[in-house]
């Protein structure tokens, strides 16, 4: 009988130290099973508004960035453009379009907090594993008169299971990040000066800076798109879509 109620005390504290590791794991799990996408953009952009003839911008989006599909994104922004009921349409003529919007991708990656910054603050915090498992361990080790060393196998047995679950479910952040500049050509009769600083790397040992001043017809406009998705064992391609759609929308809200 002390046998059985031996081998049933183990089970019972095998059955809690799988429970316990499983926890984190689960909660991401339950928590992050939809997918959850947010834009913010770092400043608010207010173009004048014109007659419906001039509602007109010329789109030019670059990046450097080998997983960003170009093709994808440009694709979703003139969609955004043309449902909207503002009038506003995409043309392929840079000097006949009253407006100019430059887009250079930054990045298009598995971000983290500190990356997002503030566009998505949440994360997961564990560490309590390690001694519930212990606190079970000494169940079972007490019943065999080895208090201590059973808290200590029931430690490590916790902490090798919640290795496991933990590994089978993760908590993904992807993130993109757009420079956007938009370019607004003035009334007639109106320049404006710009003033661009260009520093160069020469060599490991130097650099130069040279500052260019010209007189333009455009004025600009310049801001940052940070969009971030969110959900338990996430995968870009299944990310892509949706964060496009959400920072195109942004961009069309500019107009």
């Amino acid at each position: 009988m002390k046998h059985i109620l031996s081998y049933a005390y183990i089970l019972a504290g095998l059955l809690s130290l799988s429970l316990l590791s499983g926890c984190a794991a689960t909660s991401v799990a339950l928590g992050k099973k939809d997918l959850e996408v947010q834009t913010k953009t770092s400043t608010s952009v207010f173009v004048d508004p014109v007659s419906r003839d001039k509602r007109t911008v010329y789109l030019d989006v670059r990046s450097g960035v080998m997983e960003f599909d170009r093709n994808a994104f440009t694709r979703v922004i003139r969609e955004q453009f043309a449902a909207s009921d503002k009038g506003y349409r995409i043309v392929d003529d840079p000097d006949q379009a009253h407006f100019q919007m430059l887009v250079y991708v930054l990045n298009l990656e598995e971000g983290n907090l500190s990356a997002a910054q503030s566009a998505l603050q949440e994360g997961y915090v564990g560490g309590g594993e390690a001694l519930a498992g212990g606190a079970v361990g000494a169940v079972i080790g007490a019943n065999r008169g080895h208090g201590w060393g059973g808290a200590a196998l029931g430690a490590v047995a916790a902490s090798g299971l919640s290795m496991v679950a933990n590994a089978l479910v993760k908590d993904v952040t992807f993130m993109l990040v757009c420079d956007i500049s938009i370019r607004e050509r003035v009334a007639d009769g109106v320049y404006v000066r710009r003033d661009t600083q260009l520093n160069n790397q020469a060599s490991d040992s130097g650099s130069s800076m040279s500052r260019v001043s010209e007189v333009t017809d455009r004025k600009d406009y310049r801001t940052r798109i940070v969009t971030t998705a969110n959900k338990a064992n996430l995968e870009l391609v299944e990310a892509q879509e949706s964060m496009f759609q959400k920072t195109a929308y942004a961009m069309a809200g500019f107009f």
